[in-house]
């Protein structure tokens, strides 16, 4: 079996991407997501520009896994920080030998360490909600909060008018 390896994606990862992030905005998305938003962020990102992205597997093929960060000041600061976007193993690879999204975030806390910025990280998900947080507690320590979505939750977008 080969190790799974996450490398730093490149503007080939375009396509490959942007299909895991129409899977992740499908499966676990807030509000209906923009192609066009989802493409300046996520190329923005491939090209190093303002952030960085983590993929499991090969250019220009079907990604397994990603992670989206982008460097960004907090409401209050001008310092930066190192923001996750979203984290999303594709469910084809959840259950395959390797922890993607363990991989996934220490991929994000060595990014971090690098830039000598803080990691700004989080599950916002109704789905296997207390899975993800016990993964992210192994690797990260203690959570420094929670979210809560009122009246609705993830996955649950008004898809009627698509």
């Amino acid at each position: 079996m080969t190790e799974v390896a996450v490398r730093v994606g490149t503007p080939e990862d375009v396509d490959g991407m942007m299909r895991l992030a129409e899977s992740a905005c499908e499966e676990n998305g807030l509000t209906r997501p923009d192609t066009n938003k989802l493409l300046q962020e996520i190329w923005s990102a491939l090209n190093l520009h303002h952030g960085i992205v983590g993929v499991i597997g090969e250019p220009n093929t079907k990604l397994e896994a990603a992670i989206l960060l982008r460097t960004e000041e907090m409401w209050y600061s001008n310092e930066p920080s190192l923001v996750e976007r979203a984290v999303f193993v594709h469910p084809d690879f959840r259950s395959a030998k390797g922890g993607r999204a363990a991989r996934l975030v220490e991929f994000a806390k060595q990014a971090a360490t690098n830039l000598g910025m803080p990691l700004v990280i989080g599950i916002i998900s109704s789905q296997r909600t207390e899975a993800k947080i016990k993964m992210y507690q192994r690797h990260l320590g203690e959570p420094s909060g929670a979210y809560w979505i009122w009246p609705s939750k993830t996955g649950e977008w008004d898809k009627s008018t698509d």
